[in-house]
C-alpha cells in the first residue's frame, strides 16, 4: 500500500503521524499547566503567576492531566501506534541548557552591554562580579555533572555495606545535605565514596614547574615512563598503578576513553604535544608491572604550581583533597616558595599528612645541603606551625642513595599498611566533612534570629561588597593586559630613550671610552622594567583589596577562617624580566656628535641603534610582551582559585543566613535533630 493510502479499519501513515504530534504537542501543553500550579521545587526566580490556585485545586488539576495522559497513551496504542522511545539524554540536555544560560551571563558584562548605553563606572565592578559569580556557579554544576560520580548514589552505599564498610556516617551527611540545600558539600561527599570503592592508596606529588616531580616518581617506579623537562604538563593528573604489562589510559570530555602505548604520553601530558589541553583530556592512567605498585599503592604526578599552563597548577589545587599522602618537593636551587608553603597548608587543611622532600640536593655541598634543610624546616614552624622533618634527596646516580633511604625508612613501611592508612584517611575526610556541616546547620538555627534582629540588609551589603570585590578581577586583568600589548611595541621608545642616556653620557665624560652596548642593555631593561610595574602594582593592589574584602565577609557572617595578610599577595613572584642579551655596537662618541645640538645627536644616535640593533631589541620587547602576557594570566587564574576557594564558602553561608525564608519551628526543630545527628559522630 502506497503512502497515504488507508485499510477500511486504519489510519494511514500521515493521519498517524499527524495524531502522535498532536498528542505529543497535548502532552507539551500539560506540562506547561502542571509548571503553572507549580511543580514541586520548581521555583523560578521571577515566577510568571499568582498562587491562586489552592492545593485541593492543584491536586485535583494533577490528577486530571495523569488521566489524560493515560488516556492519550491508550488512544495511540489502539492505533497501533507506539510512543517514540526518549532520544536525549537528561545530563546531556542539562549540560547544554547551562552551556547556553553561560553564554546568557557573558553577555551581561559591561562591554557587551554597552550596546544599550555607557555603563556607569561605579557599576563596573559589581557587575562584573556579578557575571563572574553566576557563571563560576554554572561551571561548578557542569563539572558535578560531567563527572558522573552520584549515579545511584544509594545503590553504591548499598554495595560497599555489603562488603563490611560503615558508611552509616557518610548516609547521615547525605541525608542532611539533601535535606537542607548543602549543594556545596556534595563534591566532597562524592569524594568520600569514590575513595571507599577503590582501596587503593594514593601518594600524590607535587610541586613547583621543573622542580623534579616526574624525575623522582620514575626513580620510584623503577621505569622512565614519565616525561622529564621544564615544560609544564597540561591539567590531568597522571596516575601510575600496577598492570600486568605496561599500557597507558586516557580519557576525554568529548570522546570514549583510549588506550596508548606508554612511550607515547607525552602526546597527552606535555604543553609542547598538547597545549593547554587543547586534546580535551580529563583523566590519565598509566599501567606499570613493577613491584612498588603493588598492593594497591597508586602514584599520582600532579601539574607543577606556578606554572606557565594556569590551568594545570588550578587541576593540582582540585585534585588536592583527594590524595591520602601528599609529597612536597621544594627545588633546592631555588629554596622555599609561597607556592611551597601553600600547597604544604592545603594539605593540612584537608586533613592529608605531607612529606617534604628537597630535590635536586646534589646542586648542594654538604654544608649548603644542611643549611638549606634547616632553612626550610624554620620557615615551615614559623609560617604554618608545622614541625616537619626534610630530607634532601636527588635520582643522580652517585646521590640516590638519599632517595632510596628516605624511600625505605618512610614509603616502603607504608605498603604494609596501606589499608589501615587508607581507612585513616576517609575517617579524616569525613570528619572534616562533618565538621563543615554542622557549621553550616548551626548557621541556619541562628537565621531566624538574626533576621529578627533586622540583618538582611546587612547581608545583603556584606554580599555586594565581596561581588564588587570580585568584579574588579576582570577590569585589573584587562588593563594588566592592555600593558603587555602596549609593552610589545616599545622597542622603539625604549631606543630613543637609549639614545638620549648615550649622548648625555658621552656629553659627561668627553670622548673617553664608554661601554655604548652596556648602557643601551641597562637603560632598555630599566625602560621595560618602568612599564610592567604598573601591572606588579596592580595586581598587589588587587590582591589587598580582595584580602580585605574576604575579611570582612568573615566576619559578617560569623566565620574565622579568613585568609593570611600575605595569602592573596603571595601569587606576585617570578614576574619575567627583559632580557636583551649582550649587545655589540659599534657606536662611539666623537667631537663633531659633541658640538652638535642634544637633538640632532640623539637623532644620530637613534639611527645608529636602529639600524645595528633595531630589530633584535624589537624581538626582545614582542618575546618580553608575550611572557609578560603568560604570567598575567597565570597570576590571575592562581589568584582567582585562592579567592574562590573562601569567597564560595562565604556565598554558600550568605546563602543561608541572607537568602532563606524563616523556617517553621517544625523546621528549627528537624534542623536542631540533624544537627544533634552529625554531632554524634565526634
Amino acid at each position: 500500500m502506497e503512502q497515504g493510502q488507508q485499510s477500511a479499519d486504519s489510519l494511514n501513515v500521515s493521519q498517524k503521524l499527524h495524531l502522535l504530534t498532536s498528542c505529543q504537542y497535548a502532552d507539551k501543553l500539560l506540562g506547561e499547566i502542571e509548571s503553572i500550579i507549580g511543580a514541586p521545587g520548581a521555583k523560578s526566580a521571577f515566577p510568571k503567576y499568582k498562587p491562586d490556585i489552592s492545593a485541593a485545586q492543584a491536586k485535583v488539576v494533577q490528577d486530571y492531566i495523569a488521566r489524560i495522559r493515560s488516556r492519550i497513551l491508550r488512544a495511540l496504542e489502539s492505533q497501533g501506534i507506539d510512543p517514540p522511545a526518549p532520544q536525549l539524554g537528561s545530563v546531556h540536555s542539562i549540560r547544554v541548557t547551562l552551556g547556553f544560560a553561560d553564554i546568557t551571563f557573558d553577555e551581561c558584562r559591561p562591554k557587551a552591554m554597552r550596546g544599550y548605553g555607557e555603563v556607569p563606572d561605579a557599576i563596573l565592578p559589581e557587575l562584573n562580579g556579578l557575571v563572574s559569580e553566576m557563571r563560576g556557579l554554572i561551571a561548578k554544576l557542569d563539572a558535578y555533572l560531567a563527572l558522573g560520580l552520584e549515579q545511584d548514589f544509594q545503590s553504591r552505599l548499598e554495595k560497599l555495606q555489603k562488603a563490611g564498610t560503615d558508611v552509616s556516617l557518610v548516609q547521615t551527611l547525605e541525608r542532611i545535605i539533601n535535606a537542607h540545600g548543602l549543594v556545596e558539600f556534595r563534591p566532597a561527599l562524592a569524594n568520600i565514596v569514590a575513595r571507599w570503592e577503590s582501596t587503593s592508596f594514593e601518594i600524590a606529588v607535587f610541586g613547583r614547574v621543573s622542580s623534579g616531580k616526574s624525575s623522582l616518581l620514575n626513580h620510584i617506579v623503577q621505569k622512565d615512563v614519565l616525561p622529564v623537562g621544564v615544560n609544564p604538563v597540561t591539567s590531568v593528573p597522571t596516575r601510575i598503578v600496577y598492570g600486568a604489562s605496561p599500557r597507558g589510559m586516557a580519557w576525554f570530555a568529548d570522546a570514549g576513553p583510549r588506550q596508548f602505548e606508554i612511550e607515547r604520553l607525552p602526546e597527552f601530558v606535555t604543553e609542547q604535544s598538547n597545549p593547554g589541553n587543547a586534546k580535551h583530556v580529563t583523566r590519565i592512567v598509566v599501567e606499570l608491572p613493577s613491584p612498588r605498585l603493588r598492593d594497591g599503592i597508586v602514584y599520582v604526578d600532579t601539574p607543577g604550581l606556578g606554572s606557565l599552563a594556569a590551568a594545570g597548577a588550578a587541576e593540582t589545587i582540585a585534585y588536592l583533597p583527594h590524595c591520602d599522602l601528599g609529597v612536597v618537593l621544594i627545588d633546592a636551587g631555588t629554596s622555599l616558595t609561597g607556592d611551597d608553603l601553600s600547597t604544604i597548608q592545603a594539605l593540612f587543611e584537608a586533613a592529608i599528612p605531607a612529606v617534604v622532600l628537597l630535590s635536586k640536593s646534589d646542586l648542594l655541598a654538604a654544608d649548603d645541603q644542611e643549611r638549606v634543610t634547616q632553612y626550610v624546616v624554620d620557615n615551615l614552624r614559623s609560617q604554618l606551625g608545622l614541625n616537619l622533618s626534610v630530607r634532601p634527596v636527588s635520582v643522580k646516580p652517585e646521590h640516590a642513595g638519599l632517595l632510596e633511604r628516605w624511600f625505605e625508612e618512610e614509603i616502603a613501611p607504608l605498603y604494609d599498611r596501606h589499608v589501615e592508612l587508607w581507612r585513616d584517611s576517609l575517617r579524616r575526610k569525613a570528619g572534616a566533612l562533618r565538621a563543615a556541616v554542622e557549621a553550616a546547620l548551626l548557621s541556619q538555627l541562628q537565621r531566624s534570629e538574626r533576621e529578627s534582629e533586622g540583618l538582611g540588609s546587612q547581608f545583603r551589603t556584606v554580599e555586594n561588597d565581596l561581588r564588587r570585590a570580585a568584579g574588579r578581577f576582570a577590569e585589573v586583568q584587562n588593563q594588566s593586559l592592555k600593558i603587555t600589548d602596549e609593552i610589545r611595541e616599545s622597542g622603539g621608545m625604549a631606543i630613543e630613550r637609549a639614545a638620549e642616556v648615550v649622548v648625555n653620557r658621552w656629553r659627561e665624560n668627553g670622548v673617553s671610552a664608554v661601554d655604548t652596548g652596556s648602557i643601551v642593555g641597562a637603560v632598555l631593561e630599566q625602560a621595560a622594567g618602568e612599564k610592567a610595574a604598573p601591572i606588579a602594582a596592580m595586581v598587589k593592589d588587587l590582591a589587598c583589596g580582595l584580602a580585605d574584602a574576604l575579611a570582612r565577609t568573615a566576619a559578617g557572617v560569623g566565620l574565622e577562617n579568613a585568609p593570611d595578610e600575605n595569602e592573596l599577595s603571595g601569587v606576585l613572584k617570578d614576574m619575567p624580566r627583559l632580557d636583551v642579551g649582550s649587545l655589540s655596537l659599534s657606536i662611539q662618541p666623537n667631537n663633531l656628535v659633541l658640538r652638535m645640538s642634544s637633538a640632532w645627536a640623539r637623532r644620530r644616535v637613534q639611527k645608529q641603534l636602529r639600524e645595528q640593533v633595531g630589530g633584535h631589541v624589537a624581538a626582545a620587547f614582542s618575546i618580553y610582551g608575550k611572557l609578560l602576557e603568560v604570567w598575567v594570566r597565570r597570576v590571575f587564574a592562581e589568584l582567582q582559585a585562592r579567592f574562590d576557594s573562601y569567597a564560595d564558602a562565604y556565598r554558600a553561608q550568605l546563602d543561608r543566613l541572607a537568602h532563606s525564608k524563616p523556617g517553621t519551628v517544625q523546621d528549627e526543630e528537624a534542623t536542631r535533630k540533624d544537627l544533634a545527628a552529625a554531632r554524634s559522630w565526634v
